[in-house]
């Protein structure tokens, strides 16, 4: 194996953490630490995991990438310099970045720039399947767990670690990395180790590394000495709890000053109803049902003070892949207050006045994800349309998963 980079694929040398090419073909893996300048845990767990794969003795099949995220604000031990990176990865934002001089971005645009050059750059020269992994880390004390937009072929590779996994996310948030990737139609995973400066996110990511490499068939199992040793200690750290989770609200901040998180929560928590948990613009914000607390905020800075999940049961998840696979989506344009938002026919529109009757939820199950517009009408794409399963159809993981919930 070597770990010279192609030619094709040029980049400024403090980007890459770590390039493996193996001897024979097989997947692209694409790592991501520290997009968020204040998470070096991930940054630390893939420079350990690429210097180790140097020395020792593997055979790689493929090629596996470590990149650094948003460099001046690693420098800075900051979230972000000007602009939050996991914020701006839009279709039209990108377009207005490559358009300017480089003299007038602002610090983030220019990494995104460039990390989205070195994305561009690997997508055309290397051969899939790909892989793409976005390494996070929480100000809050919390399980290791796992982000993904809802495809099935994000759903069945994620099912593989021992981990929570939490959907829907991005319906919340605008502009992450992951969703860019996603939307090309990529398996793409976030994982969150743990709290930004415990020593044990470390050990998570550098688990986690590892795991994927085995399961993603770039390493061999039986070569990775350790291999049930990290997946024990996922496991662990997550403490058994592998459950399917999805987002019901987002606090979101207008200005983080006025907003303070009241002490001592972690995500997957229960808090019950009349629970204060935060102070904001000097009035308790309480919890208005019984619910589960995720990542509240304590740092100083950030667009959300906390989310609202709740668990995903496993019917629901046998008749969302069902309903999937039998492309059942395809119809709803035949509903009444549903129709095709564009010529191309990959987004609904849905009128919530005609169509009241229908939910979020049920639109989820199907695969959408859902922009809320305004009071009465949803945006509504299908994460399946644009899934290139294919491309993934002769892993040993899809092929296991087809017929299962997940």
């Amino acid at each position: 194996m070597t770990t010279a980079l192609n030619n094709e694929i040029a980049v400024e040398t403090n980007r890459i953490i770590g390039h493996i090419r193996g001897d024979i073909p097989g997947p692209t893996l694409i790592f991501f630490g520290g997009i968020h300048g204040n998470e070096q845990s991930g940054v630390t767990a893939l420079e350990h995991v690429f210097q180790e794969l140097a020395i020792a003795p593997f055979s790689c099949k493929g090629v596996a990438y470590g990149i650094r995220g948003n460099i001046p604000a690693l420098l800075k031990g900051k979230r972000f310099v000007e602009k939050d990176l996991n914020r701006i990865w839009t279709q039209s934002r990108i377009r207005k970045i490559n358009n300017k001089a480089k003299g007038h971005l602002s610090v983030e645009d220019k990494e995104l720039a460039s990390i989205y050059k070195l994305i561009s750059g690997i997508l055309a020269s290397e051969k899939g399947p790909f892989y793409f992994i976005d390494f996070h880390t929480t100000s809050s004390k919390t399980l290791p767990f796992i982000t993904i937009n809802d495809a099935l072929i994000n759903r069945r590779f994620a099912k593989l670690f021992p981990v929570p996994i939490i959907l829907g996310i991005e319906e919340y948030l605008d502009g992450p990395l992951l969703s860019y990737i996603n939307e090309k139609g990529y398996v793409s995973v976030g994982f969150e180790s743990g709290q930004h400066t415990e020593e044990i996110s470390i050990k998570n990511s550098i688990a986690f590394t590892w795991l994927t490499m085995a399961f993603s068939g770039f390493l061999n199992k039986a070569d990775i000495k350790n291999f049930k040793e990290y997946y024990t200690q996922l496991k662990k750290s997550a403490q058994n709890n592998s459950n399917v989770y999805e987002i019901t609200y987002r606090h979101h901040l207008n200005n983080i000053k006025d907003y303070k998180m009241m002490e001592g929560f972690k995500s997957f928590e229960v808090v019950l109803e009349g629970t204060p948990l935060a102070i904001e613009k000097e009035e308790f914000i309480k919890a208005e049902n019984d619910a589960i607390i995720f990542m509240p905020l304590y740092q100083e800075q950030g667009e959300e003070g906390f989310f609202l999940i709740r668990k995903t049961p496993t019917w629901a998840l046998n008749l969302s892949a069902f309903l999937r696979r039998t492309n059942f989506g395809l119809l709803l344009h035949t509903l009444p207050g549903v129709s095709w938002a564009n010529k191309e026919k990959k987004a609904l529109m849905v009128n919530t006045k005609v169509a009241h009757f229908f939910t979020k939820t049920f639109f989820h199950l199907l695969g959408y994800r859902i922009r809320v517009l305004d009071k009465t009408h949803y945006a509504m794409n299908n994460r399946e349309l644009t899934a290139k399963n294919e491309m993934y159809r002769n892993t040993w993981w899809y092929r296991i998963t087809t017929n299962k919930s997940i």
